[in-house]
């Protein structure tokens, strides 16, 4: 039954996402193809002193997309649904990353400066002022407080529990109570903080897991002809089209977008607290979609097919059981500890990030005061406890329901605002 409302949930969403990323590529004139021009909005520098710059930006929200769903979602979904599931996230970062540049150009359009003069942003500030809609923008800000809080977050350390269980036979609690103390130590601090933490940890973290990626790739590249035609051909295979390319799509599309958030409109809310025009905001958010889609998660399945990933058999399975055999498959017990230290770091920057597309949230839907966002610290943390210890197939279900929902709403006000990002891209 869950299954099949999932299914149906997410067909509506694909064909969304896939409509307006395929619009937005015409009338942007494939933007998002355009790396001369990321590259050189990434490097783009603040006049204002104290400012939080592009870069800064680019890693709070590449911190958000670049954590387990990276390792373990991807592994998670070749497994489901076999290697074609890559060809399915290629896809939808080629046609469908203008949605991450028309979301972050609204996002920068109608953000606004809170008390501690610091920009907020983000999808329900552009329902809410660009559509009028106060009601939706508020069961937005609503599902991703939840969403993030409850599911994201949750997921990350879970994850993380799982993997030293498995490799240290720690107890899971232990992990929680970890994860919450190095969390609030961060986002205790504020987003500043936040930015400065995740603009230092998530190319350290990143060039880490590209290096080993790349060794074990070279090591057997003889397999690489094979791989990227299975690739194809489960992408492709209408023999079993119930379970066979429509499945395959939508395992593609649930777990591309929880690595990525494209469509979800949550990488804007990081956008929008760079010192930086629409366009320049929309280039940078752009570019890490492409880092996770077409870098991370290419070589996280490289890396799990070229393993006997298939021979698994698994129950209540998170995903990072599969990443931890690949990586234990090619370079032995020095394999288990580097996918540790590595989703260790990768969780824990999607924590303090996650953490504050939730405050956002919550920011939006009411005027908080000092006492109301501590006590969001503390349930955050203390989720984060109880998330050690939690089903993975329940978390699963959880953040594919609300991602889902998400991506729908988000993607609903990218098209009714898309006059407004079509006149922007041409203006800057």
């Amino acid at each position: 039954m869950y299954n099949t409302l999932i299914q149906i949930l997410w067909i509506i969403a694909s064909v969304m996402i896939f409509a307006s990323g395929i619009y937005f590529s015409l009338k942007l004139r494939f933007i998002h193809l355009n790396f001369k021009a990321m590259f050189k909005a990434i490097t783009e520098k603040s006049n204002k002193k104290d400012s939080i710059s592009s870069f800064q930006s680019l890693t709070m929200a590449l911190a958000g997309r670049i954590g387990v769903g990276s390792l373990s979602g991807i592994a998670l979904a070749v497994y489901l649904g076999g290697p074609g599931v890559l060809f399915w996230i290629w896809f939808t970062s080629f046609f469908c990353a203008t949605n991450a540049f028309a979301e972050s150009v609204l996002a920068v359009i109608y953000r606004k400066k809170d008390s501690g003069n610091i920009y907020r942003g983000g999808p329900f500030y552009y329902i809410s002022d660009g559509l009028g809609k106060q009601k939706l923008a508020i069961l937005y800000a609503g599902i991703v407080l939840i969403a993030y809080i409850a599911g994201f977050l949750t997921i990350q350390v879970n994850t993380v529990s799982k993997c030293a269980t498995e490799i240290l036979n720690i107890n899971p609690i232990i992990i929680g109570i970890i994860a919450a103390v190095f969390t609030g130590m961060i986002i205790f601090g504020g987003v500043k903080k936040i930015a400065k933490t995740t603009s230092k940890l998530v190319p350290i973290m990143t060039g880490f897991y590209l290096l080993i990626c790349t060794y074990i790739i070279l090591v057997n590249l003889n397999m690489l002809p094979g791989i990227f035609k299975e690739i194809i051909d489960s992408a492709f295979n209408f023999k079993t089209f119930g379970t066979g390319v429509l499945s395959t799509l939508l395992i593609g599309m649930q777990k591309g977008i929880f690595s990525s958030e494209l469509g979800l409109g949550t990488g804007s809310i990081a956008a929008v607290t760079a010192d930086a025009s629409p366009k320049t905001s929309g280039l940078t958010q752009t570019f890490g979609i492409h880092i996770e889609n077409l870098v991370i998660a290419t070589i996280t399945t490289l890396v799990v097919c070229m393993s006997d990933y298939q021979f698994l058999s698994l129950t209540d399975p998170n995903g990072i059981e599969i990443t931890i055999n690949a990586f234990r498959y090619h370079i032995g017990e020095l394999g288990s500890l580097f996918i540790l230290i590595t989703i260790t770091l990768f969780a824990f920057s999607t924590l303090v990030t996650g953490y504050y597309y939730g405050e956002s949230s919550l920011k939006f839907i009411k005027n908080t005061n000092r006492l109301e966002i501590f006590l969001l610290k503390i349930i955050t943390l203390v989720l984060l406890i109880i998330g050690s210890v939690m089903s993975s197939n329940t978390l699963w279900i959880i953040v594919d329901v609300l991602v889902g929902v998400i991506a729908i709403i988000n993607v609903y006000a990218l098209f009714k605002l898309r006059k407004t990002v079509i006149n922007s891209f041409i203006k800057f």
